[in-house]
This record gives C-alpha cells, sequence and structure tokens, in this order.
C-alpha cells in the first residue's frame, strides 16, 4: 500500500510558468503571497497530506463512518486529524482576514486542496462543504450571519454543510418541498433532506447548515425556493452555543466509495420545527445556493484530478516493483518490472499526459478567479469572469470523467491484483465514481455549457478562449523539433474542429434544440481535450525555454515535460475528430428509437 507524495514539482511548474504567481501576487490585497511564503505553504502541505490525511484513507475506507444513538461517528483517526487540520489554520487559508482568514490566493488553495483530495478524498470533503457555506454566507448573509457564524466556519471548529435535493426531486430542486414557517425574525424549518456530505459527524462541536426551503407563499417551482441556516447547536448572542436544535440525522448512506465520508439523511423540525435564520431575500434561496454550488462545481473538478494523481502514483509504483515477462526485443533477457512493456507505458503516459493537463487547466481557471476579483481594471475583471463561467462546467466534467478511467486504467495495470481489494487500487476508482455525479452530472455540466455558457453570449466567451489558443499555437510555428511539430500539428487540428462544433451549436440550436444537447456531452469532453491541450502546449514551450536557458538543474524534468505533451497530442488530441463528429452528426443515432423500444 504506497502513502501519496504532493508532486511539488509539477504544482510548483504549473505555478510559476503557467499561471504567472507574480502576477497573482501583485493583484490588490495579494502583496503578502510571496515567494517564500507560496513554498513553505506548498512543503507543508505535502507533510500533512503525505504524514496525516495518506494513512487513514485506506484504514478510513474499511471503516467506514457509522451512525449510533448519539448521531454520527467518523473511522478512527479522523477527528484527531481533524484537529490537527484547524490548528494548522489549513482551513482558513483563502478566508477574509476580517473573520479569522489567511486572504491567500485561490490559486495557492487549489494546489493545497488537491493534496487534501489526493491524500484522503473521504476527509477533505468536510473542508470542502464548509468553504462553500463560508462563501455563500460572506457574499449575502446579514451582518448578524457573519458576526455568528464566520470566525468559527473560517477556523473550522465548526463546519459547513449545503442541504438541497430531497428524495423526490433529486436534481430538480424546482420538486423541493422542505418548508418554512415565519415565526417572527426567526422561521421554523420542516423537511427532509438526502445526500447530505457530513450532514452529521463527531469532529466539530456544530454544523452550520444551509438548507433549501420554501415560504407559505412562494410561488411554484425554482422561483418560490429561499435559502435558510439552521445551526445544529442554537447559538447564544454571546458566542456560546446554547440547546440542540431540532434537526438529526436519520441514516448513513451505504456507498460504492468515500466510505469514511458521512453522507446523512438530514431530518428538519420532527418535532417543534428547526429554528433557522434567512439568508439574503426570500425566494432567491436557489440563487444564492448556486454561489456554493459553482465553487464546490470547480473544487469537484479538482478531486477528480486528485483521484487520478493518486491512483496513477500507486499504479506507478507497481509497475516499477512487479516483475513479470521479459523484455520486448531482448532476446535471452531476464523478467523484468512489467514498467518495461510497451502496453504498460502506454497506460502509465496515458495516466500522466492526462493529469497534467487537467492540473495546469485547473490551476489557470483559479488563477482567473483570482484575476476575476480582484484586478484593478473592471473590464479586466469582466473577461477574467467570463472565461471562469465557460470553464468551470468544462474543469468539472471532463476531469471527473477522465478521473473514472485514470483509476479503472490504474486498476488495469495491477492486472488481476487491482481487483483485490488489499492492493488499494480497487479504492480509488471506487471514490472517483462519484466525481461525475454529484454537484451536477456530466449531462447536467455539459447542458450547463452549451446553454449558458455558449448560447447565452452566442459564442462570445468561447470564441475568446479559442482565440486564446490561437495564440499559443502561433508561438508553437517558431519551435524545433519533431515533437513540436506533432504538438503543433494535433493543437492546430483540434481547435480547428472545436471551433467548427461551437458554430455548429449557435448555428443549430435555434432550431434543432434536441440535436445539440444529444451531443452536449462529447463536446464538453471535446471542449475539456482541447482546452487541455491548450495549457500543455504552453507547458512545453516553457520547459523548451528553459533547457535553452541552459536551466540544467532538472533538465530530466523539462525533457519528460515535453515529452509527455507528446504523448498528450498523438493520443488524447488526436480524439478531437471522433468527438466533433459525434456532436454534429450523432443526434440521429441518440433519437432514435422510441421510448417503448429501448427494451425490444
Amino acid at each position: 500500500m504506497t502513502e501519496y507524495t504532493a508532486p511539488l514539482r509539477d504544482m510548483r511548474f504549473v505555478l510559476n510558468d503557467l499561471v504567472g504567481m507574480d502576477a497573482i501576487a501583485a493583484l490588490p490585497g495579494y502583496d503578502h503571497a510571496e515567494p517564500d511564503l507560496i513554498d513553505a505553504i506548498l512543503e507543508e502541505a505535502a507533510k500533512f497530506a503525505g504524514n496525516v490525511l495518506s494513512p487513514l484513507n485506506h484504514s478510513g475506507d474499511k471503516e467506514g463512518a457509522r451512525l449510533d444513538s448519539d448521531g454520527a461517528h467518523v473511522a478512527a483517526g479522523f477527528a484527531d486529524a481533524y484537529r490537527q487540520f484547524v490548528h494548522g489554520g489549513w482551513n482558513a487559508l483563502g478566508c477574509d482576514p476580517e473573520y479569522g482568514g489567511q486572504g491567500l490566493p485561490a490559486v495557492l488553495g487549489t494546489a493545497v486542496k488537491e493534496m487534501w483530495n489526493a491524500s484522503n478524498m473521504a476527509f477533505s470533503l468536510c473542508p470542502l462543504l464548509t468553504t462553500g457555506a463560508i462563501e455563500a454566507l460572506h457574499l449575502v448573509g446579514s451582518d448578524a450571519q457573519k458576526k455568528m457564524y464566520l470566525p468559527k466556519m473560517v477556523e473550522g471548529s465548526w463546519t459547513g454543510t449545503m442541504n438541497l435535493t430531497e428524495s423526490q426531486a433529486g436534481s430538480d430542486l424546482a420538486a423541493v418541498r422542505s418548508r418554512a414557517v415565519p415565526e417572527g425574525d426567526r422561521f421554523r424549518i420542516y423537511g427532509q433532506k438526502i445526500f447530505i456530505t457530513y450532514g452529521d459527524h463527531d469532529m466539530t462541536e456544530n454544523i452550520v447548515h444551509l438548507v433549501l426551503a420554501r415560504l407559505p407563499d412562494a410561488p411554484e417551482g425554482v422561483r418560490g425556493i429561499s435559502l435558510f441556516v439552521v445551526p445544529k447547536y442554537l447559538v447564544n448572542p454571546d458566542g456560546s452555543l446554547g440547546a440542540r436544535n431540532d434537526v438529526h440525522c436519520v441514516s448513513l448512506e451505504h456507498k460504492l466509495g468515500i466510505h469514511a465520508s458521512p453522507t446523512a439523511i438530514m431530518a428538519y423540525g420532527d418535532k417543534e420545527g428547526a429554528i433557522g435564520t434567512l439568508v439574503g431575500e426570500p425566494n432567491r434561496g436557489l440563487e444564492y445556493m448556486f454561489i456554493m454550488m459553482n465553487r464546490a462545481r470547480f473544487d469537484v473538478g479538482l478531486q477528480g484530478i486528485a483521484i487520478s494523481e493518486r491512483a496513477f502514483q500507486h499504479a506507478l509504483d507497481y509497475a516499477r516493483n512487479r516483475v513479470q515477462g521479459t523484455e520486448t526485443g531482448v532476446r535471452g533477457g531476464g523478467r523484468v518490472a512489467i514498467i518495461k512493456h510497451p502496453d504498460v507505458r502506454r497506460m502509465l503516459m496515458s495516466m500522466k499526459s492526462r493529469i497534467e493537463a487537467m492540473r495546469a487547466l485547473a490551476y489557470v481557471v483559479a488563477a482567473a478567479i483570482d484575476k476575476a476579483q480582484r484586478d484593478p481594471d473592471a473590464t479586466e475583471r469582466a473577461r477574467h469572469q467570463a472565461m471562469v463561467d465557460l470553464l468551470i462546467p468544462v474543469v468539472k466534467g471532463w476531469s471527473t470523467e477522465s478521473a473514472i478511467d485514470i483509476a479503472s486504467t490504474g486498476v488495469q495495470i495491477h492486472g488481476g491484483m487491482g481487483f483485490i481489494e488489499e492492493t488499494g487500487a480497487a479504492q480509488f476508482l471506487r471514490d472517483a465514481r462519484i466525481l461525475a455525479i454529484y454537484e451536477g452530472t456530466t449531462g447536467i455540466q455539459a447542458n450547463d455549457l452549451v446553454g449558458r455558457k455558449i448560447l447565452r453570449d452566442q459564442g462570445a466567451a468561447a470564441r475568446a478562449a479559442v482565440a486564446e489558443m490561437c495564440q499559443v499555437l502561433a508561438l508553437l510555428e517558431t519551435a524545433d523539433g519533431d515533437d513540436f511539430m506533432a504538438i503543433r500539428n494535433g493543437l492546430r487540428d483540434a481547435i480547428t474542429l472545436l471551433e467548427q462544433t461551437i458554430a455548429w451549436v449557435l448555428a443549430t440550436y435555434p432550431t434543432d434544440p434536441r440535436a445539440v444537447l444529444a451531443g452536449a456531452v462529447p463536446l464538453l469532453h471535446l471542449f475539456g481535450i482541447v482546452a487541455g491541450g491548450w495549457q500543455s502546449a504552453r507547458g512545453a514551450l516553457a520547459a523548451a525555454k528553459h533547457l535553452a536557458a541552459g536551466d540544467n538543474e532538472e533538465p530530466g524534468f523539462y525533457r519528460a515535460k515535453i515529452g509527455t505533451v507528446r504523448f498528450y497530442a498523438d493520443h488524447v488530441l488526436s480524439q478531437a475528430g471522433g468527438l466533433a463528429h459525434a456532436v454534429m452528426h450523432g443526434s440521429a443515432g441518440v433519437l432514435a428509437l422510441d421510448d417503448d423500444l429501448f427494451a425490444s
């Protein structure tokens, strides 16, 4: 069983050569994000992830969370690890200093959160949800709510959740039935919520739930949903904890993966009603919840990258140490480690090249989040926000779907041993499987990409992204060598196909929306692999620049970067043609059968 080692060299390469941390540190309010501080944070996070969280990953999966009359309990070691997490100030990394946060850039937090998720995804889900709840309260909560909840939540001594769906609703939040009955300046909440991550646990003294519910006079549908903050324990005016609120965990789900994360069914108001306060204005709850969801969607995409990295490290270690067969082309040679076999190398390169492409894209999007919030120029803020909005569904959908395939490839490299739980490879596949489902399925992300991101502005943001890709293509024209010729040709062809599909979507949707949505998921995958190729190509150019400058401290790293991008061009970007065909010509097959013919 291998332990996680943070890929600090590649993380630093992306942060310095692709993101440009100097430019991020120059943004207003980030002047304290100096190189020495950033390096120290990355180093300490890597130690915490590898030494504290990683050893609990397998044991937590085996033990799981449990529920008894006292509530939900996490696996052995998790509560102590969380106390260390809070003591280290990790929960406050990117939060507002006014409430005890450290106010560091989102892109730095992205690198750190990748480590948490790779080392122990089940553990990391708790601070992930807390971060989303903090952001929602920070942006739309009242001054009283911020004062009451944010200092403890930023510190991490209280955690947060978001309570959206119900058994009859699923992804259709218009069907939410939970109700909120006014009582003076507060409300009594009644209803039941499902799939609540860390809805109950014993790691902190209080849990702050953000809950969607309907007021008595609310209109039907999504326009009639309001958002309420409902703590597990009521909070007294002096900040101390008061009586237990009427909110309880009634069951924990038995899941395929992330066993150590308690996924709760929460009951509100089984007795006198759970006391909550309204967040923001009535009937705007879904709008506010999307603040949490958009942040969570990016973070789930990051989880896909993280679990892919963990599966890759595990598979690489096995391939280096598993001796089986002789080396191809070596007559009379002895038995060798399976990493010598061409197909195993192909699988490892497939994993590595996609992980590095996904990481580069996610970090660049995180930097755009920082710029959208902090750039002094309003036009630049708007430009970066448009790019963030466009690419978050791509980061979420493409990275999580890729994670399932990458984790499955890790099992394949192990052969039959990968199917045996004791080797650990299967856990990564089981854990990865939820990522393409929660916080909006891949189909929802794809529909969002088409409907809200491409069609709404008539393709303006998508064309702006393509224009940036073409700038990198122009730089590739000046690079020499067979590797760069392959990268240039692969990226050029893929960009052309992406442009064609965007134009087709814009032209076709007004008259045949079903045809467009039938190809929405292939379009998302196409956008993902091209965007990943764009950032990978930037990485190859940066590596070549280092080599040309005589930066010989790590020439192997830079040569490997170029070779990995070459593989991506040959094996991943080359898939663009099939995906583009599926988008523009595949709807006839998707829509061919009447409902009753599926069973024939």
